[in-house]
């Protein structure tokens, strides 16, 4: 060590280092673990070789050993190698055994630097969908037991002192909501288990707290909790237990199919049935506030996830935070609870109005990232259903959502995705159904223009034409804007589109129920990505991310 090497030293073939993992003395097993882990640092090449070489399942046995040095060792290069481009590595790993060999250390672990790299690698497994159900079975326990709720500092009969504070296992607990937030974009049925997992959802909010209430907004914890948040309230509305109970009979849609839709043009685009026949809607456009039932007990686990606490929180990232990912995931966990004809929902688009986060999701629609301009479209199409947030968002959203439209005089030219256009359009006609001035106002802002563009450029796709055509049928049924449309040199077939084949029900108090699952997309620009696997001279605490996670492009 630290000297020249002696005459007849040769550095040792790859495969007598795997022989020296079952040497018979200890000392030679964590010597050759930990110089394997150095071998696989940053190179694929000998990750696979070591596979090949039959080396993961010997590994895998080293991580019951005994002594600290030899199952330390054997984790550290099972990091190493669960992080890279070849799934094959990881698909190994699991195939032997490796996740409840893993959990096994992690319950008997004590110390923060092995925790750390045992989560780590939890973590870089958790990447591949073929394990994440293995790892919801076999580690979600062991995680929230010995990791999230004793190191978040969350206390199940909190003491009058027991105030939010500084989290010192930081990076063991950014590993560990790193893991779970990749496992909960899986399936229902992960979803449904995490959610009900004793302690976690309540660790996860007081986390988060803890971190805001540090000034610490844009933290890789705060991303990660906050993404798995978001991923547990995907859906919420109909997985969570007795759900039947919380639904409500849905509002009659303005716009729906039927007879009277056929044309755009001939059916009267009068006030909504419901003034016609005198009913109250759920969303009165008078109440400015509407309070969440009084609990006799505090909440408690998943059904956190809806209560105004977690609203706040939602709405303190997404004015204080500055990562994209954050923002992204708090619009999303806003758009997920809004959605659905359900109690909480509707509570829940009443408080965000009233803790002024309106504003503050109609100011990510200038964003610099696609996905968070996305996210915040389909927040606010969902808090629109709120007639008192619609005619709001009308009023001061229109302006930005229009900018977001290709086409028109603006420089830089926007060039979003097709999925991002057709939710503005989706969201821009969910604001002017049923509602005049925010119709006035798209029209001031030169919105017609563009979306005559859309219709008629030929070079834009059939969703966005048809998402484009049920705005202009929304505005034409307008009978007070046809004389001033036509003054500016408007005609009647500028709003005239075949929509034989459109849906009819994407306007009028209709939800965008989907927002996609987070996972952890930064590993090709994140800085810190060299120093993700383990260096043999630095086993420091590090982040740790996954790697080469395919962009869930499909609805859960």
């Amino acid at each position: 060590k630290g000297g020249p090497a002696p005459g007849n030293w040769r550095q040792p073939e790859l495969p007598e280092v795997i022989a020296m993992l079952s040497f018979r003395l200890d000392a030679v097993k964590s010597n050759a673990a930990a110089y394997l882990q150095h071998l696989c640092y940053r190179n694929d090449k000998v990750k696979t070789e070591v596979r090949k070489l039959k080396g993961i399942p010997v590994l895998v046995g080293l991580l019951d050993h005994p002594k600290k040095e030899v199952h330390y060792g054997a984790c550290g290069a099972l990091k190493n190698i669960s992080f890279g481009k070849d799934q094959d590595n990881k698909i190994a790993i699991k195939n032997c055994d490796g996740v409840p060999a893993l959990v096994r250390l992690l319950r008997k672990a004590h110390d923060m630097d092995l925790t750390e790299v045992i989560t780590g690698t939890l973590w870089n497994l958790s990447s591949h969908d073929s394990i994440k159900m293995a790892i919801v079975d076999h580690a979600l326990h062991a995680l929230t037991d010995e990791v999230v709720i004793p190191r978040s500092g969350w206390e199940r009969e909190p003491n009058e002192d027991s105030k939010p504070r500084h989290i010192e296992w930081e990076s063991v607990l950014t590993n560990t909501a790193g893991c779970l937030r990749n496992v909960s974009s899986e399936r229902s049925e992960a979803r449904r288990k995490l959610r009900e997992c004793d302690g976690l959802v309540d660790a996860l909010i007081y986390i988060v707290q803890s971190e805001i209430g540090q000034k610490d907004s844009d933290s890789k914890l705060v991303e990660n909790c906050v993404c798995l948040l978001r991923n547990l309230s995907y859906q919420v509305h109909r997985e969570i237990p007795h759900a039947e109970r919380y639904q409500e009979t849905p509002l009659a849609p303005a716009n729906s199919a039927g007879p009277q839709a056929a044309s755009c043009f001939g059916a009267k685009k009068g006030k909504d049935e419901w003034f016609s026949r005198g009913k109250k809607l759920p969303e009165d456009p008078g109440a400015d506030t509407v309070d969440f039932p009084k609990r006799t007990t505090p909440a408690k686990g998943y059904e956190l996830l809806f209560q105004p606490e977690v609203v706040r929180i939602y709405i303190s990232l997404l004015k204080e935070s500055k990562t994209p990912a954050i923002l992204e995931a708090s619009a999303g966990a806003v758009q997920n609870l809004c959605a659905g004809s359900w109690t909480y929902g509707r509570y829940i688009r009443s408080a965000l109005r009233q803790e002024k986060g309106l504003s503050a999701i109609a100011d990510l629609l200038t964003h610099d990232s696609e996905r968070v301009v996305k996210a915040a479209s389909g927040a606010l199409r969902n808090l629109a259903v709120d007639l008192r947030n619609k005619e709001l968002i009308g009023k001061h959203a229109i302006p930005n959502l229009v900018k977001n439209l290709p086409g028109g005089q603006q420089t830089p030219a926007k060039n979003l995705s097709e999925d991002t256009v057709v939710s503005i359009l989706n969201t821009i006609n969910e604001v002017i159904v049923d509602n005049l001035e925010a119709a006035k106002k798209l029209r001031e802002t030169q919105g017609i223009e563009k979306l005559v563009l859309i219709n008629k450029a030929g070079n834009r796709s059939e969703r966005e034409v048809r998402a484009a055509a049920l705005v202009l049928q929304t505005v034409w049924a307008y009978k007070e804007l046809r004389k001033p449309l036509e003054k500016e040199g408007w005609k009647k077939s500028d709003f005239q589109v075949n929509l034989s084949n459109a849906s009819r029900s994407q306007g009028g108090n209709s939800f965008d129920d989907s927002t996609l699952p987070l996972i952890d997309r930064n590993q090709k620009t994140d800085k810190k990505s060299s120093r993700e696997e383990i260096q043999m001279s630095n086993m420091g605490p590090d982040n740790y991310s996954t790697l080469n996670e395919r962009d869930h492009s499909r609805t859960l």
